[in-house]
């Protein structure tokens, strides 16, 4: 992928977004309808030319799962409570693809001759004390021999696994559960999981009383508990279907919330007049039009997508990052969707752009909802027709950092660095290194070179800190030998990441030396007193959202501390007077050790 970026500043171009941190006093911009309408129609005409030739038409079906523990008794009545439900969820998906010029497209329920819905009852093989939250995978395997009993390969199909694990009280009007409520998927299937419980029907979404105590959101209308949990089977059936996270632009924030960002609390909240409810953005949208479930075709569903991006330019115009490039895949590529992912909160404050190729490939999309001082991550997403996303988020070949300075410009530096670095990295991806040493010598950018060494030269951690024999006052921890080291996750690393990135990335800046350390992770190195003082930074490898904690101990003791670090890095500098032994410990926090990339980022001993 080859990269260029600018600074453009004059003159700004003016796009559909406007920066989130708007003054108070301005009104944002609203989305321009007709030009999604546009995009809409461009992607439909490039979906059924390609359909449209030796089409496979098959309609595939979400199939709905009723699971129990063994000790309890499904919901009296639930099928055509259940019925109302999910059409009621059917019809959302539907109006908003038609809504956005996308036709009425939705998922399909399967029904009996009777014309019933199909609902597979599965009895769990363990009381209910025996699951919880984290039980998800555990119930679908339980569900499995009856799925496949019924013709059904849930590998291959999206499922929507509805537990019993809620206990709603009608008389005391409290509520509190146990259940799984996460998802995942792709074009060719998925598993949701979400709860059920007696009083969970459209038909009460309405109601502003009665007011009931739910045990994780306190004293809510009956209407908005309503809301939250029909609007999480609404959400997690997204993720099933492969959609990822993302919120609304300020642009877009005139229709409510995006059903795949907090959407999922909102869902019918204007029904009762307390919102504007959820929606679909066009990123979204876009991705569905050709999911088979929407789309009704299974052509290329086992074809593996590929895809290129060329002359990719990421420029900064006033407050808003422009991308263009040149798109080519197979199967077709009929959009492109760009996530801007401001650093903490997950994904889940990502904002989107769009763009619907030329029959070249060109595209151009923007997006100016950047948060002021914070680093990004940018991901590119292409949407074939078949269903694929070439670009997932664990390709590096569509990722890029940036930061976002206090005045709302963007700062590319890094993107223009990686830039520069991406084809040394392709050549010692591919144990190439004479290539990767004379592309080096192409690098113009300083920080690009040093780093470029760095990964192509061959550490040799035969000296311990204690036995450093050199002249130099100031030394790389990560060149010296450990004496003892644990990760908790992959093979340790230094001056490089265990991914195909390499780069040692955090806060949107690139960094020339380092260690690698999941959480839970230690690495101890002998001194013998030789050293003064330990300085550098720590913070988590961009793309991965966890959380940890940093600690430097000296000979046991505890130097130094830093918070727990979601995003951002922070600096350290601690004094190793008389220190025998040092030991960096990165931990793992409340929310486990998930996605816990920490990293020490050009830690340097000094004499």
């Amino acid at each position: 992928m080859q990269t260029f970026v600018s600074q453009n500043k004059p003159p700004v171009v003016f796009f559909a977004t406007l920066s989130l941190w708007v003054a108070a006093w301005a009104l944002p911009a609203i989305a321009d309808a007709s030009d999604e309408r546009q995009q809409a129609a461009a992607a439909m005409r490039v979906l059924d030319a390609w359909h449209g030739e030796q089409p496979e038409m098959v309609e595939r079906t979400l199939h709905l799962v009723c699971w129990t523990p063994s000790d309890r008794e499904f919901p009296s009545d639930d099928q055509a409570r259940l019925t109302r439900m999910m059409r009621h969820i059917q019809n959302f998906y539907r109006t908003e693809m038609e809504r956005l010029g996308l036709g009425a497209r939705t998922f399909n329920l399967a029904y009996d001759d009777a014309r019933n819905l199909i609902l597979h009852r599965i009895i769990g093989a363990h009381a209910t004390e025996h699951y919880a939250v984290d039980s998800g995978q555990e119930i679908r395997v339980e569900c499995l021999p009856t799925l496949r009993a019924a013709g059904i390969e849930p590998n291959n199909e999206t499922i929507l696994i509805l537990c019993n694990l809620a206990t709603w009280d009608e008389q005391n009007l409290t509520f509190t559960h146990k259940s799984p409520y996460y998802a995942g998927g792709s074009f060719r299937g998925g598993t949701a999981w979400q709860l059920d419980s007696p009083e969970l029907d459209p038909r009460n979404l309405k109601l502003k009383q009665p007011i009931i105590r739910d045990g994780q959101y306190g004293r809510i209308s009956l209407g908005q508990h309503n809301s939250i949990f029909i609007g999480g089977v609404a959400h997690e059936l997204g993720h099933a279907l492969g959609l990822p996270h993302c919120k609304q632009r300020p642009d877009e924030a005139v229709r409510g919330t995006a059903l795949m960002g907090s959407g999922n609390r909102t869902y019918g909240d204007e029904l009762r007049g307390d919102g504007r409810g959820s929606f679909l953005t066009l990123a979204h949208a876009l991705r569905l039009a050709s999911h088979p479930q929407f789309s009704g075709s299974i052509k290329g569903l086992k074809q593996t997508a590929s895809a290129t991006l060329e002359d990719v330019k990421i420029e900064a115009h006033g407050t808003a990052i422009q991308v263009s490039g040149i798109v080519q895949g197979t199967p077709p590529v009929y959009a492109v969707v760009a996530y801007f992912d401001p650093e903490g909160g997950g994904d889940y404050n990502a904002t989107t752009a769009t763009a619907v190729p030329a029959a070249d490939g060109t595209f151009t999309l923007s997006c100016a909802a950047l948060p002021p001082g914070t680093p990004g991550e940018l991901r590119l997403f292409p949407l074939h027709v078949n269903g694929s996303a070439a670009g997932q988020m664990s390709s590096t070949q569509f990722r890029d950092s940036y930061k976002v300075n206090s005045d709302g410009t963007p700062d590319l530096t890094a993107i223009q660095a990686a830039s520069q670095l991406q084809p040394v990295i392709n050549a010692m991806l591919l144990k190439d290194v004479n290539q990767a040493k004379q592309l080096a010598a192409d690098i113009t950018l300083p920080k690009a070179a040093a780093i470029a060494t760095r990964l192509i030269q061959a550490v040799n951690h035969t000296q311990s800190p204690a036995e450093f024999d050199g002249d130099d006052d100031t030394v790389p921890l990560s060149g010296f030998r450990t004496e003892a080291v644990s990760i908790g996750w992959g093979a340790p690393a230094y001056d490089r990441v265990p991914e195909a990135s390499m780069v040692l990335n955090s806060g949107g800046e690139l960094f020339e030396t380092g260690i690698y350390a999941h959480a839970p992770a230690s690495h101890v190195y002998h001194l013998n007193g030789k050293w003064q003082s330990l300085s550098g930074t720590a913070g988590l490898a961009s793309g991965h959202p966890g959380s940890v904690q940093f600690e430097i101990q000296g000979d046991g003791k505890t130097l130094w501390k830093s918070a727990t670090v979601k995003s951002g890095t922070v600096d350290f500098e601690v004094s190793l007077k008389a220190v025998q032994q040092l030991e960096l410990l990165t931990h793992t926090t409340d929310d486990g050790a998930s996605a816990d990339w920490g990293l020490w980022l050009e830690p340097t001993l000094n004499r």
